[in-house]
């Protein structure tokens, strides 16, 4: 398993980080680790969206120049 040193953090985010895992009854150490783990997670879950999202693209869609689509709408006001 790694392990991670967090430099410089400020004092008021450490204590609202331990009011936190005192709340939920874990170890401060518990408490990161869930979170950093449901953080990575996350980044997952939102590439698979936008992959999902992709697929579902129609293939004209795909090829529109959308910088030389708002320049266009830009230009015509």
């Amino acid at each position: 398993m790694a392990q991670v040193l967090i430099r410089q953090l400020d004092d008021r985010v450490l204590a609202a980080l331990k009011a936190r895992a005192r709340a939920q009854g874990v170890s401060l150490e518990q408490s990161l680790r869930d979170l950093l783990t449901a953080a990575a997670q996350d980044g997952d879950s939102l590439r698979a969206e936008l992959a999902r999202l992709r697929a579902t693209t129609p293939a004209a869609g795909r090829s529109l120049d959308v910088a030389a689509l708002i320049r266009e709408d830009r230009d015509s006001r």
